[in-house]
């Protein structure tokens, strides 16, 4: 980045000033930017002073607010080139992929709908700028379907889903006119577009982000910005920092927009948005933005926007250990928080937890509240700011006085069961297009035994949806195993105890590993309190290791030794170091397939009380289902009900692995269907039925082997799993011994598919940069 580096005097006499409350100029912003060490934590301490000056002259003091919304990204072709933007595809890449152009308006509504359900209120339409004047095949599909340009699409979709959903759209289309602003705002109570930077030179010159954008003229953006304030629309803009821009076109950036929102009073948040490299773009080489340059960014756009602007820094671009840093810089507001769909744009970046959001939240000394998607100011003069078309939305959804989301508010207004419908795989298709939930338990079971031309168009469907709500991205996570019935037995591959466990917990760790999947029914001869003893073990040798342990038998058979209860125990197995546990130990939730099949698990009831316990004790799980032996399509479709139920009751599933019982023949739904055929439906199903509430879905690469794990992927699933690293201590102790899917192997495969992979933590996390770089 070019920089203008000032004396460390400059710096000061220009916090002096602001400290004096002289109002900072662009030479002080310039300056400002600067600081680091004790001049940035001066600057930090006045950001902070100003944004709980201004919460509390709004009447919400100590208040950070974020939105519940669904991202429906519209189409990804885009007439830009920008130079770190991975959210755009080309026709050609599509084509490979087997997608269309556009979202049809069956998986907007399909997702409209999930989102709804979930408690979101806000529907984000995002989308490539005017891709038709670029590509062919954006035109054609538009005029094929009705539509005389992609603005007058995302215009009918906003009003469908609005009808049909009660989701309030924000509509970020990129570049819009005048005209187009005052023809969209009846059907958007906000609409947002990024400033991201006045530098012309950063947009002139060859080679520079944004060169051959046309979008991206720092002139037509601000003339947009304008053109918002004089049609009255509430935006959304902001500024993208640390991609080549100077310290003084970083300050000048932020001015341009203080001065519109001053002639216009319509600048209803402000972004300050840190670069991060990404993958297969031209600046996937460039470095992230320091956090220190970050933080004094944030900052400044406090000071220059005022005391009672909104300030937003996305929460999924940063370590979790610094939202606490970007409060200190005067944020007020997370930004919009999915809790179904990607952050297509930053896909490699998942959202937070929203529950973990509250509680570091509420640990840093704030209450975290929902809001809509348009603020409450312009909520208060809705005369003014919106449509009297989408006030009775607005105001049902809104809580009297605060103007926040109300807290028992749900956006969803339509019954279930109003999809026309007949009998058949046809109708059941249609439906799951545009409305998953809405399918029957017949209908998943017609679905499950398709063949032909129809498991086609199902794997489709279901691949779909896994886009639209999860994004592109294959994940995997970096792990070992070992098997607790290995540990401390008279086998003569036994690992020592604590030796032996504590040696493979470091190994696992120096490779590069973040999590430790432990499960097994411990020897009888093993002490008492040997599962809590091997998770001390654990932690105590490789305190961060994630360490993913114990299925619900074991936790069962952990409780019958201790004399615990079932529910102490999960926490006292919390309180040792287990992090997540293994949801296996169960083939198919019915007891007359289990006494069948597996007469030594569980039963049933008893592996939903031992599930069920570990979620209340705050411990996260996998869910699973082995298919292909002895049951029938209702026995799975039953199953994928069970699993739902739970989820609704305790939100602690984090994936859903389908996959074939070992050690004997697949059974398949349909006499003489290929082997390909049974997972491709089994997966597409899954998809279906439990996407809206377990967004991930694995695709078991040790069961399936990597071709038919490729096939899985391509009919629903998202995830590889882990990659099962053989380890250089008691290499024989896992589950999985001998089978190793290296990194580089996981690539291959997923570039096949046209995909682009994520190391993950156990929990769809982001791993530290110093974990990925030790996988090798």
């Amino acid at each position: 980045m070019p920089v203008s580096v000032v004396p460390a005097s400059t710096i000061r006499a220009a916090l002096d000033r602001m400290e004096r409350g002289v109002a900072v100029d662009v030479d002080d912003a310039e300056a400002l930017l600067q600081a680091q060490g004790p001049e940035l934590d001066r600057l930090l301490l006045r950001a902070t002073e100003l944004r709980d000056e201004g919460l509390r002259l709004a009447g919400r003091p100590g208040v950070i607010t974020f939105s519940k919304k669904v991202f429906l990204p519209v189409t990804t072709l885009c007439r830009d080139r920008c130079h770190y933007c991975i959210f755009v595809d080309t026709p050609g890449q599509l084509n490979h992929k087997g997608l269309p152009a556009y979202m049809s308006p069956e998986r907007i509504l399909a997702v409209a709908r999930q989102g709804a359900a979930m408690g979101c209120k806000e529907a984000l339409f995002t989308l490539g700028d005017r891709p038709e004047e670029r590509w062919p095949e954006a035109r054609a599909w538009l005029d094929e379907h009705g539509y005389a340009s992609t603005l007058e699409y995302v215009r009918a979709m906003a009003e469908l889903v609005r009808r049909e959903t009660g989701l309030l759209p924000h509509l970020n289309p990129g570049v819009m006119s005048l005209e187009e602003m005052e023809w969209l705002r009846p059907v958007a109570p906000s609409m947002g577009m990024m400033l991201e930077t006045t530098s012309v030179r950063l947009w002139s010159e060859k080679g520079q982000v944004h060169f051959g954008s046309p979008d991206k003229e720092p002139a037509v953006r601000l003339g947009v910005i304008e053109d918002a304030g004089r049609a009255r629309v509430p935006l959304t803009t902001g500024v993208l920092v640390g991609i080549g821009e100077s310290y003084r076109e970083r300050a000048e950036s932020l001015f341009a927009i203080r001065e519109a929102h001053r002639r216009h009073g319509h600048v209803q948040e402000t972004i300050v948005q840190n670069f991060r490299a990404k993958p297969a773009t031209a600046m996937r080489d460039a470095a992230d933005l320091a956090t220190t340059e970050y933080l004094a960014a944030v900052a400044v756009a406090r000071i220059v926007m005022g005391a009672d602007a909104r300030i937003q820094a996305p929460p999924n671009l940063s370590d979790a250990g610094e939202l606490g840093l970007l409060l200190r810089a005067g944020v007020d507001d997370w930004g919009g928080i999915s809790p179904l769909t990607a952050d297509h744009v930053n896909p490699e970046r998942p959202w937070p937890q929203l529950d973990d959001l509250y509680r570091l939240t509420a640990e840093l000394g704030f209450q975290l509240r929902e809001r809509l998607t348009v603020h409450p100011p312009y909520i208060a003069e809705h005369a003014e700011w919106i449509d009297d078309a989408l006030m009775a939305d607005v105001e049902r959804l809104a809580e009297k006085g605060t103007m926040l989301a109300g807290a028992q508010e749900r956006a969803v207004r339509v019954p279930r069961g109003l999809a026309v419908r007949t009998d058949g795989v046809r109708s059941a298709l249609r439906l799951a297009e545009s409305a998953p939930d809405e399918l029957t338990d017949g209908d998943l079971a017609r679905l499950l035994v398709v063949e032909g031309d129809e498991l086609d168009a199902l794997a489709e469907i279901a691949n779909a949806a896994r886009r639209d709500t999860v994004g592109e991205a294959v994940s995997f996570v970096v792990n070992r195993n070992l098997s607790s019935q290995r540990i401390a037995s008279s086998d003569d591959d036994a690992v020592p105890f604590p030796d032996g466990v504590a040696a493979v917990a470091v190994d696992a760790w120096e490779l590069g590993a973040t999590e430790l999947c432990v499960q097994g029914i411990a020897p009888a001869a093993a002490p008492d309190d040997i599962y809590l003893a091997i998770a001390r073990t654990v932690k105590t040798a490789a305190p961060q290791l994630h360490l993913h342990a114990f299925r619900p038998a074991d936790i069962v058979d952990g409780a019958r030794r201790s004399g615990m209860p079932l529910a102490d125990f999960a926490l006292a197995l919390r309180d040792a170091g287990v992090d997540t546990v293994p949801g296996t130990g169960v083939k198919i939730l019915d007891e007359s397939v289990r006494r069948r099949i597996a007469p030594d698990d569980l039963p049933i009831e008893g592996w939903i009380e031992a599930v069920t316990a570990a979620h209340r004790a705050g411990l996260r799980s996998s869910a699973v289902m082995f298919y292909g032996h002895v049951e029938t399509a209702a026995q799975r479709v039953a199953h994928l009900r069970s699993l739902a139920r739970i989820q609704d009751e305790t939100g602690g599933f984090t994936e859903f692995v389908p996959m074939p019982l070992p050690g004997r023949p697949l059974v398949g739904l349909v006499p003489g269907r290929s082997e390909r055929d049974e997972h491709r439906a089994m997966h597409a199903v899954a998809r279906l039925a439990l996407g809206g509430r377990i967004r991930h879905q694995q695709a078991s690469w040790p069961r399936l082997g990597p071709a038919l794990a490729a096939d899985a992927l391509a009919s629903g699933a998202d995830d590889l799993g882990g990659t099962l690293l053989g380890g250089r201590v008691h290499a024989g102790a896992g589950a999985e011994a001998g089978r190793e899917l290296g990194v580089a192997e996981i690539e291959r495969l997923a570039q096949r598919l046209f995909r682009p992979t994520r190391q993950r933590t156990t929990v769809y996390g982001e791993p530290t940069p110093e974990r990925k770089a030790a996988r090798g």
